[in-house]
């Protein structure tokens, strides 16, 4: 019979004597059940002591957590967290470095324990720490164990930033701006202020006030890839945080600003060639928290362009009005004649404007009115004619000289193609905390938002001429374009050169090739006869996309662990045993290189033990986790097997790949379908693949929709014939 789901067994160890072996109920009290234990070694004060977790983190077990433990789980018998705390904090302010070294050492590793640092905190430990960095006498391992304590303890989120005092936070620009700083100091530092900015508005200001560009940027040119993310994540954070009238001040020389002034700075070319020559283009490749930052930077320095794109236009400004009449001018190098009527002046500006393809002919600042992209189809259309001066005008020229109805409005497609843009890259829209999607060819130039626009209008006005479009064709050609850039994005060029050559191997043609490609699994093949043929075939293809995902599962995979993104990552791994019969997980201190032997992964849980597998907003941890419950990256890729005894292992994806294998697997493990996208689209391309190999011989013979009709039986048979 199986133990009730009530009850766990457990091994719980006492330093110096015999293990205990016992059977938990989770419905006594957890101060009944250590009596227990501290009885069957003779311990007195029951109330001193508390159970922790003997390996990985080793969590106190509380009233709220106890329901984790599993059954086979070794547990240790310690001093309670109240009573640890208290010792702790004696010995942090000991006056033997040595004995206050170890209690720091320790301090940092116990910080992580929600329920240590709420009795850590509550007898004010974190003065006493704030003291001992303040006072400036800790150096060494001393002082980055006195770092990461402390905001191990911050991160909990109990006490509020606002109580920070400012010599700590002046002690802590210390740290960052000194040219010769221990790593795991300036690691620690840099996240510190993180935290601090993030947190409070008050703080920010002294943090930004303290440090500046040029102290930041030394710490972008070492070899050293996480003090490099620790460093863009404080500039990430500060231009987060900036006020709005801070963001569009000038910069002077920016190097001395301060980083309260970091979001103009950005589009300094010493800053932006930094980051592109040391970390995009250096010689490590770019980690996942790196490439979550950089991602981070780059939609903040686009979000500056929000408040242009939500700016209409004022048609009776007549600063807004003259970049109109520059435009007129450049286009036709013509000045009015100030000896000319107004009405000759009148119909020639509507004629020219009419050339230059404004919608209003009349009044084409008008046509700026919308937002998006209000003001910034203007600054982009000026940019292209001063800057890109010969393409402007072959463009403008190019299209009034054309027929009417095959002329590409310079004007109309400037200010939608705009507005496409801004959505292509969603400005104005804050950072997704698990995307990772940042584009190296935009930290390649100074105004990479006008470069990028100059080589998408050039785009729009080719793909126009090849889809020899006419006006009626307008949103036709706005979507092929739109594809164009999506599908050369998703590419990933380092360059805004290699961006043209992506695009040039997308011409309509090519477009219209890959669309039809696509289409193949989904248009083919619909006679009777094919979609009985695929309806026979699809079982063996399914078979074998499960044969797939189950090798997947037995090769396994590693997982972040769910926690603050400033700590240090940590990650589990789980893989699926050879038999299919039990899956193996257990704690790694970094991602593996190599496959991951079964010995090494301590838990495991049998498959006839699961009862389900849900995702998404149904998973244990998402129910939990506020914070992410509300971010749909996260949700995403979330999924959880439940399994007895009422116990889940929960689990987040690294990416949509490793999602759709895991969900995909288990169904099958389960006997359930496998519904992922991924499934739906292996089983499209390897279907259609296997159909034109089997009609490979059929290719140019019609294939009836039905069967030939049996012919009705012949009157007599006489036309047998009968050997003699």
């Amino acid at each position: 019979m199986p133990p009730p789901s009530d009850i766990v067994k457990v091994a719980i160890e006492w330093p110096g004597a015999n293990a205990q072996l016992i059977e938990i109920d989770q419905k006594k009290p957890l101060s009944s059940i250590i009596r227990e234990v501290c009885d069957g070694w003779s311990l007195s004060g029951s109330d001193q002591f508390a159970l922790r977790y003997a390996d990985g983190p080793q969590l106190y077990i509380t009233e709220q957590n106890r329901s984790e433990i599993k059954n086979g789980t070794i547990l240790r018998l310690a001093i309670s967290p109240a009573r640890a705390a208290r010792q702790l904090l004696e010995r942090v302010q000991s006056h033997g470095m040595d004995a206050r070294l170890e209690a720091l050492k320790e301090l940092a590793k116990l910080s992580a324990d929600i329920t240590f640092a709420t009795e850590f905190i509550n007898i004010e430990g974190i003065a006493v720490l704030a003291r001992l960095v303040e006072s400036g006498t800790h150096f060494g391992e001393m002082l980055a164990f006195t770092l990461t304590a402390f905001l191990e303890l911050m991160d909990h989120g109990i006490v509020s930033w606002d109580l920070i005092s400012f010599s700590f936070i002046k002690q802590i620009s210390n740290y960052v701006n000194q040219p010769m700083v221990d790593v795991s100091i300036l690691q620690r530092s840099l996240a510190i202020l993180e935290s601090m900015v993030l947190n409070s508005q008050t703080l920010y200001q002294r943090v930004a006030h303290e440090t500046t560009v040029g102290q930041l940027i030394a710490h972008l040119q070492v070899s050293n890839q996480e003090i490099q993310t620790y460093a863009i994540a404080l500039i990430n954070a500060l231009f987060l945080k900036a006020p709005e009238d801070r963001r569009q001040e000038e910069p002077t020389n920016p190097l001395d600003l301060p980083l309260t002034e970091m979001a103009n700075t950005l589009a300094q070319k010493h800053l932006r060639s930094i980051i592109l020559n040391h970390v995009i283009r250096g010689n490590r490749p770019i980690k996942a928290e790196m490439a979550h930052q950089l991602y981070v930077l780059q939609v903040l320095t686009f979000n500056l362009l929000e408040e242009r794109m939500m700016t209409k236009m004022d048609p009776s400004d007549q600063g807004q009005r003259d970049i109109i009449f520059e435009l007129r001018r450049i286009a036709f190098d013509a000045d009015s004649d100030p000896n000319s009527s107004t009405e000759k002046r009148k119909a020639m500006y509507t004629k020219d404007y009419k050339m230059l393809g404004f919608t209003n002919h009349i009044n084409p600042a008008m046509d700026f009115t919308q937002t998006p992209p209000g003001m910034l189809a203007l600054d982009n259309m000026l940019y292209l004619a001063k800057v890109h001066q010969d393409t402007y005008i072959r463009i403008v020229l190019e299209n009034s000289s054309r027929e009417d109805k095959h002329e590409c409005p310079f004007g109309r497609c400037a200010i939608e193609l705009t507005k496409t843009l801004c959505e292509i890259l969603q400005v104005g829209e804050l950072p997704n905390e698990g995307c990772n999607d940042y584009h190296p060819m935009f930290f390649t130039h100074d105004r990479a938002w006008e470069e990028f626009f100059c080589i998408c209008i050039q785009l729009l006005n080719k793909t126009w001429k090849e889809m020899r479009a006419t006006s009626e064709d307008f949103n036709k050609v706005m979507q092929v374009v739109r594809e164009q850039i999506t599908r050369a994005l998703g590419m990933k060029p380092n360059s805004l050169d290699q961006f043209k050559s992506k695009l040039r191997g997308l011409s309509y043609s090519e477009i219209l090739r890959l669309r039809q490609s696509e289409r193949m699994s989904q248009d083919d093949f619909q006679s009777p006869p094919i979609i009985e043929l695929r309806e026979r075939i699809q079982p063996e293809i399914l078979e074998l996309i499960k044969q797939q995902r189950l090798n997947r599962l037995c090769e396994g995979s590693c997982f972040r662990k769910i926690g603050n993104r400033r700590r240090q990552e940590k990650f589990w791994f789980c893989r699926l045993s050879l038999n299919h019969k039990v899956l193996h997980y257990g704690d790694l201190e970094e991602p593996p290189q190599g496959e991951v032997p079964f010995e090494s992964l301590s838990e495991k849980i049998p498959v006839a033990d699961i009862k389900s597998v849900v995702t998404g907003k149904d998973c244990p941890h998402m129910k939990e986790k506020s914070a992410l419950k509300q971010n749909k990256e996260v949700l995403e890729l979330a999924f959880s097997i439940l399994h007895d005894p009422d116990e889940a292992l929960n689990f987040i994806a690294p990416n949509k790949y490793e999602y759709c294998i895991w969900t995909d697997g288990l169904s099958a493990l389960l006997g359930r379908e496998m519904s992922s996208e991924l499934t739906r689209s292996d089983l499209d391309t390897l279907l259609s693949m296997e159909m034109k190999l089997r009609l490979l011989d059929l290719e140019n013979i019609q294939i009836p929709e039905a069967p030939p009709p049996i012919p009705k039986e012949p009157s007599t048979y006489n036309f047998v014939y009968h050997y003699g």
